[in-house]
Parts: structure tokens; sequence; C-alpha cells
């Protein structure tokens, strides 16, 4: 067994993932996803060769809880003495950190100052490194940010149309994420298409429950579409997207509705589910809408609908377009919202090959368009966790 294994984790306010890959050649040798975690039924699940099972986090629900858990796990399979480092996802770094860092105290303090950027992640992420620097003791901890990518935004990009006091006081501008996908999705594409990927204009779309789309020149992120928060952009599983801002006093004075509501509103009740009122998931959704329902059929219109326009923009951002990307869960699967995008930017120079875009799923990447298409689209399967686990080997010096 080699003794270079790098343990990704990700940790949500409530939930924990991890996987442990093979640095010498990125295999994962085990998942695992605690779930509930603060509550007295929390439990974590683990994953490998195909097979899987749950256990109980009774009388220790925390994150640190379920780190424990995924230790005894690695020494019941004989991996524990292998972990060579931990990766760790960092949902904003700010405009701090342009790049993964390697952890010690002032980086946690980095960290924590950019909480009021990330209120719902970066305390769980930092929870997250705290228990992996308590229970791997003396093992290097590795940071790779989701904003980090789109450091190299231009402030005409990255500012908003506000008084700039604002930014210079609170930070106040667009930072983007997903960016930990967009790098590896950006490099993969021109790998897969055998170009330079500084040579390729390329837009990226990254689509799942939470999706964004960026534009990237010369191997650099210029735009990006969320903003200060993942709220921002396209429609989403649960979250609007770009909405009037007035909503706000809209619904205060119109529904009785606090901020704290209409912010639970915009990120938590809105975007697919909101519309179709049946799912957040586009696969029940793409099956109602095939029967018919109004409200299945509208949502996927308008996330495609939507998605185009933002291709037309970032194309602009990009300075023309040579590569579109399809990436993430419904990126990699969805063919429906694929060829609609692709008939709304026909004009860019689209050709669907509709067996092409049926291959390209569960997995298989894959060129989309006809031969003789002006521009090609693409279907590139992301790996946010290979990319974590080569930062976290390359700090770590492994």
């Amino acid at each position: 067994m080699t003794d270079k294994l790098i343990l990704v984790l990700n940790c949500g306010s409530s939930s924990l993932k991890g996987a442990v890959l093979n640095n010498a050649d990125g295999e994962v040798l085990l998942n695992c996803l605690g779930e509930k975690l603060g509550l007295e039924d929390a439990y974590i699940t683990f994953k490998a060769n195909g097979e899987k099972h749950k256990v109980s986090l009774e009388g220790r629900t925390d994150h640190t809880g379920a780190v424990e858990a995924l230790m005894e796990e690695l020494k019941s399979r004989g991996l524990d003495s292998d972990i060579a480092a931990i990766g760790h996802r960092v949902v904003s770094g700010g405009e701090t950190y342009s790049e993964s860092i390697l952890i010690d105290e002032n980086v946690i303090a980095g960290i924590e100052k950019c909480i009021p950027l990330a209120p719902l992640h970066n305390p769980a992420n930092l929870l997250g490194i705290r228990a992996a620097q308590n229970i791997f003791k003396g093992l290097p901890n590795v940071a790779v940010f989701d904003t980090a990518f789109h450091q190299t935004l231009p402030p005409h990009a990255y500012t908003y149309a506000l008084p700039r006091e604002l930014y210079r006081k609170y930070g106040l501008r667009r930072y983007g994420f997903h960016g930990t996908s967009y790098r590896f999705v950006a490099d993969e594409a021109a790998r897969f298409l055998g170009k330079d990927k500084n040579s390729l204009r390329m837009v990226i779309a990254h689509l799942g429950n939470g999706a964004s789309i960026t534009a990237v020149a010369n191997g650099k992120s210029v735009d990006t579409s969320m903003g200060l928060t993942p709220l921002e952009g396209l429609v989403m599983g649960t979250r609007s997207g770009d909405v009037d801002a007035s909503v706000f006093s809209f619904l205060a004075e119109n529904a009785g509705m606090d901020i704290a509501q209409i912010t639970d509103l915009l990120n938590k009740k809105s975007g697919l589910l909101g519309i179709s009122e049946i799912s957040s998931d586009c696969r029940t959704i793409e099956e109602e809408a095939a029967k018919g329902e109004e409200g299945a059929v509208l949502a996927l219109e308008m996330f495609a609908y939507r998605l185009a326009k933002y291709v037309g923009s970032m194309a602009v951002a990009a300075g023309g377009i040579d590569v579109l990307a399809f990436t993430g869960g419904i990126g990699e699967n969805s063919d429906i919202i694929r060829e609609k995008v692709l008939k709304y930017v026909a004009f860019l120079g689209f050709k669907l090959d509709k067996q092409a875009n049926l291959d390209a799923r569960f997995g298989n990447a894959g060129v989309i368009t006809a031969a003789g298409s002006a521009a090609v689209a693409v279907v590139i399967p992301t790996n946010e966790e290979l990319m974590i686990a080569q930062d976290t080997a390359r700090l770590s010096g492994l």
C-alpha cells in the first residue's frame, strides 16, 4: 500500500463529505458522507469497492465525531497510517487567497476574516480543519478555495455599480465560486480536445443544484455569474439566481416578510423548486415535463434560457467562443438541458450532434457538436476532489 494517500474533506454546516485518494494515480479508495450533524440521529455512510455501510454517530454528532468515525473506518481498512496529508475545500478566501495554501494559524485567521463573505460555509470549513488537525495530528493540512480561480477577474467584471466605498470598507464585490471545478475543467477540456488552454476562448457551465458559468481566456477566469455569494446568476436547484433587488422591499411591504425570510426564500425555496412546485432535482423535473406538467416544462425552459443568455454574455467576456463546456451533475447528465441551450445559441455557430449528446452522459466525456460546427460544445466530468488532492500533495511536498 502506498504511503501517499490524500484525504479530501468538504464540510457543510450539517454535513461532511470525504474521499481518500491515491496520490500516485488519483484512484478513490474510500468515500464518506456524514449527514444530520448536530442532530441526535446523525450518521456517516462509507462507500468503497461499490459497497456501502452506515454508521450511527450517536453520542458524537458534531464534525469532530464524524472525523473520528472516519479515522476508525480507515483503521479498520488498514489505511490510517497511509494518510499523508489532508486537503480542505474552503468556500471563500475573499481577496486574501488567490491560490491554495498550506494551513497554519495565520491562514485560519484569514479564513475567519472571510466569514462575512460566506457565513454559512466558512465556519463549517473551519470546523473540518480543526477536527482534522485534532484527529490526524501532525499531518499537513491544505486549504483549496472556491474563489481563488476567479481572482484574475478584471475590476470592470468584479465591481458592482454601487458606491465604491462599500467595496473599500466591506469587500463588497463579485467573487465567484466553483473555482476548483473550473480550474480542472479548463485544463481537462483543452487536453481532451488536444488544444493549448492558453489559446482557447472557453465558456464553462458548472450545472448542479448550485449552478454557475465562467468565461476563461488565456487559461484565466475573466468573468463569472455567481457574485458576492452563490445566489447570483443562473437559475439553480433552490436558488433564484438573478432577481430585481427590489424584491426585498416588495415582499417586506406586501407579504410582511423580513430580510431573513426573504433571503431564505431566495436561497432555499426558489429556482427549479419554486418554479416547478415539484422538486429541485432536474431528473424529477425532466420526468414530469415529459408528461406535460406545466410547472416542470416552464422550469426546464427557464433554466436553459437563462443559461443560454449567460453563454452569450460570457462569450463577450472571453472575446469570442471556441469551446462551450458542460460539467456538474446536470451538465454531465442532462442531454435535454444541453440540447435546449445549444438551440438557443445556434447563432454562435453551434450545431448539435444528437447521438453524441445522448452518448455523453453518466460520466462519459465527449464532443456533442457536429462536424463543421463553428464552435465546439463538449461534456467534461469534473473532479474537484482530484484537484484538491493534487494541490494538497504539491504543497505538502509529497
